[in-house]
């Protein structure tokens, strides 16, 4: 398993945080998404995987989604 926390800009409710949590439960191998949700500033998503995510996928969800990944924050 593998655990990684994003920084994603732009959220500012509980519709933000599920936007961003079912993209990335879309991708191949995430088991958990939980959004540390800080309305109007950078919020910390951390997601479990089987094993480490591609960079372009994470920010292709997160960009469905309607937000902007910022550089990993671990």
């Amino acid at each position: 398993m593998t655990t990684t926390t994003y920084s994603v800009a732009g959220m500012t409710c509980g519709h933000c945080v599920s936007a961003v949590t079912e993209e990335l439960s879309r991708l191949d191998g995430v088991s958990s998404v939980n959004v540390d949700l800080n309305a109007g500033g950078v919020s910390a998503v951390t997601v479990t995987s089987a094993g480490p995510l591609p960079a372009a996928q994470v920010t292709a969800a997160v960009d469905e989604a309607g937000y902007t990944l910022e550089q990993p924050a671990s």
